[in-house]
């Protein structure tokens, strides 16, 4: 089915400049609405009016919120066990205000990062419920759920502690990080024949893992009792605690050389900054109202609807599919994390990202459905479902405005997992991968080569000598695509090429993966050609082939090859007018 388009308004002009809100109103909320709206922001946070402090100061603890984010970042890069975590960087890590708004991130994965602001206002939510004392020094919470903070899927953990100076709870410190294994129906924890979530691992609530400082060790037992890796897990926990502490520290210092009142000025001006700079952005942008009607893979018909005006911009949803008892859906904070990656790369892609940025932007989604899935909805392959409606929404404007917006890209995280017992080492061992792809030409160049996707910003691969030394298989070879004549990608001017990856384990091992753009292939701009497909093929040592989009439990054998395919991004414009 050809995806359908309109343009219900013409461009027009910049409007007029929105008025900012009240001091007590821009320290509440997430600009994000819809059938379901953030919480209301708990007491207990010691917050003020403005205060006079000369802007060096204020420039200093600003840049302290982003520095304690990147010491954190620091802290688990070099920590963790996994190397999902260590080598390819699968994590994100942040620092609020006391009551949940962004206000610091570290490097890592965009998406990630959007998580974990949602995911304290939610821990808030529960926990002070009881009353103003229910969050205390010294707490240290685990969530993992979507129902419950957790966002994504079971495998992506959080440990977030409430940040206090002087009795008053200034901040808190978030980490994120996808965890190889947490139980559940296959290894890797990334089955496509969950029905439930019941069956993708063990559910962490948003607990205690510190009650006032003292460890709840029954939550830790359960954790290690219920992952095949337990000594994995329970290493990245350990690692996700210690970068907490290393940023808590460092904030409660800042808090203690600057004082209450410069401290919650600091918040005040910064949030008021990335306000201004968000609705400047978004008045630069051609109003209007524009639709799109998208087929999936699997023959669902998506649909959404992007209105941009002068003060808000929306994001309808809500005429979608139900959410499926199968382990597509996402969870609306998921749908409102695609949208604000949207808004982000239209309104202001260099500037910092703070909960202020997405006050312009409303996202309306139906609960039950594919992008507001809840209980119990599986979730296990989350990122597909949330990678293919940011890749949506980015066409649905492309089309409307191709001068300014890039072809499609691959589409695809690509998610790989191999379990299995290393042949030499006896060691149970889940390799985790991403893979990397082309990314779409714009009006003025080619597109980038083998890049990761839109959604996993600042990631790297598993080196080839961590992963044959790790894990229990071998990397024949990694080449990238062509970009031939009237091939895939081509225009005036071409995709980036994608790669294809031979892996042969040398044991027995157990498979999953999940691709995207499997039978529906990259889209091209402006007479631009399609860039191609993803998909995963393995070639049995008889020879035979087999072609997946996504599978799991798919057992291979010592001497099979496991070839990966990722896309060339869409060309831009006809190839008739390539230069050369």
């Amino acid at each position: 089915m050809t995806p359908t388009f309109s343009a219900i308004a013409s461009f027009s002009g910049p409007g007029e400049a929105g008025g900012l809100s009240s001091p007590s109103r821009r320290r509440q909320g997430t600009g994000t609405v819809g059938t379901h709206s953030p919480a209301s922001t708990p007491p207990a946070t010691g917050r003020t009016g403005p205060v006079a402090a000369d802007p060096i100061t204020l420039a200093v603890i600003q840049a302290g919120w982003t520095s304690a984010a990147e010491e954190m970042f620091a802290v688990l890069r070099k920590t963790a066990m996994s190397p999902i975590i260590h080598e390819v960087l699968d994590v994100g890590t942040g620092v609020t205000d006391g009551d949940g708004n962004l206000v610091g991130s570290g490097a890592g994965i965009p998406s990630f990062v959007g998580v974990l602001d949602k995911a304290v206002r939610r821990i808030l939510e529960i926990h002070d419920s009881f009353g103003p004392g229910g969050v205390r020094d010294g707490d240290v919470f685990i969530t993992n759920d979507p129902t419950y903070g957790g966002v994504t899927h079971l495998n992506d953990v959080v440990v977030a502690e409430p940040v206090f100076h002087a009795g008053v709870r200034i901040a808190w410190v978030a980490s994120i990080g996808h965890w190889s294994d947490i139980g559940g129906m296959t290894p890797g924890s990334m089955s496509v024949a969950a029905r439930e979530i019941y069956q993708e691992g063990v559910r962490l609530p948003a607990v205690r893992l510190f009650d006032a400082g003292r460890p709840v060790t029954p939550v830790f037992d359960i954790i290690a009792a219920n992952s095949r890796l337990p000594a994995f897990a329970s290493g990245d926990l350990w690692a996700q605690i210690a970068a907490g502490r290393r940023a808590a520290a460092q904030l409660r210092q800042m808090a203690a050389t600057y004082g209450l009142d410069a401290y919650n000025a600091a918040l005040d001006a910064l949030f008021d900054r990335s306000e201004r700079q968000a609705r400047s952005g978004l008045r630069a942008l051609p109003q209007g109202d524009y639709a799109i009607e998208e087929e999936q893979d699997d023959g669902a018909i998506w649909r959404a609807r992007i209105t941009i005006g002068t003060e808000a911009f929306r994001v309808d949803l809500r005429d979608n599919p139900k959410q499926r008892a199968a382990p597509h859906n996402t969870s609306r904070d998921g749908a409102v994390i695609a949208s604000q990656m949207l808004f982000k790369a239209l309104t202001g892609p260099s500037l910092p990202t703070t909960q202020a940025s997405f006050r312009p932007l409303d996202v309306i989604t139906e609960p039950g459905t594919v992008f507001h899935a809840e209980d119990p909805a599986p979730h296990g392959f989350y990122f597909e479902t949330r990678i293919r409606l940011y890749d949506m929404l980015w066409r649905c404007l492309a089309r409307a405005f191709p001068e300014r917006l890039p072809a499609g890209h691959f589409g695809t995280i690509g998610g790989t997992v191999v379990a299995g017992v290393h042949p030499e080492t006896g060691r149970s061992y889940t390799m985790v991968e991403p893979q990397m792809g082309g990314w779409g030409a714009t009006a003025n160049r080619d597109g980038l080569d083998c890049m990761y996707s839109t959604s996993h910003g600042d990631t790297f691969n598993c080196p080839v000598e961590i992963c044959e030394a790790r894990y229990g298989l071998d990397v024949a070879w990694k080449r990238m695509n062509s970009r031939s004549a009237g091939g895939a990608g081509q225009g005036r001017h071409s995709g980036g090429r994608g790669l294809t990856i031979c892996y042969r384990p040398r044991g027995q091992a157990t498979v999953a993966v999940g691709f995207s753009r499997h039978r529906l292939p990259v889209w091209g701009l402006a007479g631009g050609h399609d860039g191609g497909t993803n998909g995963l093929t393995v070639i049995r040592s008889n020879g035979d082939r087999e072609d997946y989009g996504f599978a799991s439990d798919l057992v291979v054998a010592a001497g099979d090859s496991l070839v990966i395919r990722t896309a060339n991004g869409g060309g831009w414009g006809s190839p008739s007018n390539r230069a050369g």
